[in-house]
């Protein structure tokens, strides 16, 4: 089951106090990136972010769920209303996030 458009259009306005938020689709689900760095998932309509140390202690009860078949696992947020938290939770695992892999060069 893919994401619905709206619950993402939801989740891009749940971001909306965050500058430099930026996504890609992804065969119907969604990589949120913010400041560059990947973030968070949007599958199934189902926001997922990755588990850093910053994450797990924000979200102490958030259940472990993978993306898709075969993900790592990912917190999943259920409190998508709170923009204030939304935010302090991306500010707060940008640090933690890893660097994007270097893009491979064609030959």
């Amino acid at each position: 089951m893919a994401t619905s458009k709206s619950y993402f259009e939801y989740i891009l306005d749940s971001l909306s106090g965050l500058e430099d938020i930026t996504y890609r689709n992804m065969m119907g689900e969604y990589i949120v990136y913010y400041r560059g760095k990947i973030a968070a998932m949007v599958c199934d309509d189902r926001f997922l972010v990755k588990p850093v140390s910053v994450a797990k202690r924000l979200l102490p009860d958030a259940p472990v769920q993978t993306p898709y078949e075969g993900a790592k696992p990912m917190l999943l947020v259920e409190n998508t209303d709170n923009r204030e938290f939304l935010s302090q939770l991306f500010i707060e695992m940008y640090e933690e996030l890893p660097e994007p892999k270097p893009k491979r060069t064609k030959k």
